[in-house]
């Protein structure tokens, strides 16, 4: 008798991963081609996302000469481990206890989150943002929903100990194959300072294909050039800056915005691939104290922490 064959797992997963980035390198194409041909891209969409308030705190009136920011993928509360379509609903909200503790230990004023859930399906049926607000201590919040489908939700998100004043969240136009991302935006006053208004932002770039993070990009830019406040800018890029894609230089030039050593090898977000996608860009008028990457295991993404002179 014959041996029956065995399959190399290796090589089926390769396959795998081959055909699907073919897959979204003929559909990129065929979107270009499109363009050219002068079709139009579906346009973004513009919402207005309700703020939760989840104490009253009174703020100190003394003037502020610093913030502490901080960003995170907080991975739809899987951590690092399998999707979170697999994970007990009790798993999920240990996750994002622990996230809630790495808040609460560095005590950022303002927190960007991303692939930040509603009440999904896949993910506990619960709000995460809301969880992960009231059990870290802030007071108030607001989450951009960049993708709803029917039983999930999810997009970026806003963490503050200031009021989060005038949101809006910008989805941007479908790139399929990949799921729809965003930017939620508001603006906070700093205490003791009345007319210092900041705008802060929370940004989720496509992970598949430079050509949409560029498309995104000009949608960001479109949408915040004209405003007069200065910014932060904080999420998952998903992009470095590097001279073999310029999406975030150029962003952060039309912006007139500056990252943190932005040539430095030695920063380090994503350690499955050894990448810096994670990024906390700020308006020229500030400077950055501090500037630091979280060791502690909450997503497949680290934290990270900046403190921002103000004055």
């Amino acid at each position: 008798m014959r041996a029956k064959k065995t399959r190399n797992p290796s090589l089926v997963r390769y396959g795998a991963a081959a055909i699907v980035l073919l897959g979204i390198k003929i559909i990129d194409s065929l979107e270009v081609a499109y363009e050219k041909a002068g079709g139009q891209r579906r346009s973004v969409q513009v919402t207005i996302p309700s703020t939760h308030t989840f104490q009253k705190k009174p703020q100190t009136s003394h003037e502020r000469t610093s913030l502490s920011v901080m960003t995170i993928n907080i991975a739809h509360g899987r951590k690092d481990g399998a999707h979170q379509l697999f994970q007990k609903t009790n798993t999920i909200k240990a996750n994002l206890n622990d996230v809630s503790r790495v808040l609460k230990r560095n005590k950022p004023d303002l927190v960007a989150l991303q692939e930040a859930d509603g009440s999904s399906a896949w993910s506990g049926n619960f709000d995460h943002v809301r969880y992960i607000a009231r059990r870290a201590g802030y007071i108030h919040s607001v989450r951009g929903e960049h993708v709803k489908m029917k039983n999930t939700s999810y997009g970026t998100a806003l963490l503050s100990m200031f009021s989060l004043k005038t949101p809006i969240s910008v989805k941007f136009a479908p790139s399929p194959p990949t799921f729809s991302k965003g930017v939620v935006l508001s603006t906070i006053v700093i205490p003791g300072t009345p007319n210092r208004a900041i705008d802060v932002a929370s940004l989720h770039l496509d992970f598949a294909r430079k050509s949409v993070r560029e498309t995104q990009v000009k949608e960001i830019i479109a949408k915040l050039k004209h405003r007069k406040n200065p910014l932060i800018l904080m999420g998952d890029f998903n992009c470095e800056w590097t001279s073999r894609e310029s999406t975030l230089h150029h962003l952060a030039e039309m912006l007139n915005l500056k990252a943190y050593r932005p040539y430095s090898k030695d920063i380090i977000t994503y350690p499955k691939s050894g990448r810096r996608l994670d990024w906390i860009l700020i308006s020229r008028e500030f400077e950055f104290v501090t500037h630091t990457t979280l060791e502690d295991t909450i997503s497949d993404h680290l934290g990270v922490c900046a403190k921002i002179r103000i004055a």
